[in-house]
């Protein structure tokens, strides 16, 4: 996974003036679109679009500074015009084109990346690979930004605002695996990016074939493959290092990507006040 990182960063660096064509790059490289761009965003820390618009607007400030006619520096770039040029040149540097030619800077650089897989060894995940048929995710769902760390609040408040009764009603409809209550995340932002909304859904896993209330949320999940990572620890922060260790260690090192689809969390345990839980993590995958 590492060479197909840094293969795809030479071929953006190559031609920072052109559209890159991320998916075909994903097929040639044997994995999809969704796993190169999730892998980028969870190793380097930020997505993969932010990182072509930073190493473009680096470059193209050399060009400014230089004092090339704006107009031919915002095409070269695959801007249609100077004014979209230069609001994108201001979002990366804080300043227009015309502020730094005539002060020369601040400009923020955004120095080409080079991957490296580190081995230390001194984690050791607890994985298992469940083959599933298709069946249903069945409960309450919202739309809720994604938060990296720490606690969601406005996950928190949505689950705290149903009922005790309407917990236990969904336990009774739990019919398959993944067991017991789930918090289940869908239409997750390809680049992981921050704040962009995903589809949270607070239910239980039901059969493909089980009736299901009219006053509930279905999400039908395809059958395949799953990646299952049980944590135990602080909460969340244990599940959020597992997600980040899965795209560091777990992923570069098995012949599995992710695939687009649902990720399932089933809480099998935890203390009365959530400090700490024992956590399944289940994410969607098949072999490259």
């Amino acid at each position: 996974m590492i060479a197909e990182l840094n293969r795809l960063i030479d071929v953006i660096d190559d031609d920072l003036s052109q559209d890159i064509d991320i998916a075909a790059l994903a097929r040639e490289s044997g994995v999809t679109e969704y796993h190169l761009r999730r892998m980028f965003s969870s190793l380097v820390g930020m997505p993969l679009s932010e990182y072509i618009r930073r190493r473009r607007m680096t470059v193209a400030a050399a060009a400014v500074v230089a004092g090339d006619p704006l107009l031919d520096i915002a095409v070269r770039f695959g801007y249609g015009s100077t004014e979209a040029f230069g609001r994108a040149f201001r979002a990366v540097h804080g300043s227009s084109p015309a502020e730094v030619r005539v002060t020369g800077g601040p400009l923020r650089t955004q120095p080409k990346l080079r991957l490296r897989l580190t081995v230390e060894g001194n984690t050791t995940m607890d994985t298992r690979i469940a083959e599933r048929p298709a069946f249903r995710l069945v409960g309450h769902a919202t739309r809720v930004p994604l938060i990296h760390e720490g606690i969601n609040p406005h996950i928190q408040q949505f689950v705290a605002a149903l009922p005790a009764s309407e917990h236990a009603r969904l336990k009774g409809l739990s019919s398959t695996e993944p067991s017991g209550l789930l918090q289940v995340s869908d239409g997750v932002d390809p680049d992981y990016r921050e704040g962009t909304e995903l589809t949270y859904l607070h239910g239980v896993a039901t059969d493909a074939a089980a009736s299901v209330p009219a006053d509930l949320d279905v999400i039908e999940v395809e059958a395949g493959e799953w990646a299952v990572f049980r944590t135990s620890g602080p909460y969340p922060a244990a599940l959020q290092e597992a997600y980040a260790a899965s795209a560091s260690d777990w992923f570069p090192s098995n012949p599995w990507q992710l695939r687009p689809g649902p990720s399932i969390v089933a809480v099998l345990d935890r203390a009365d006040d959530f400090s700490t839980a024992t956590t399944e993590l289940w994410m969607p995958i098949a072999r490259r």
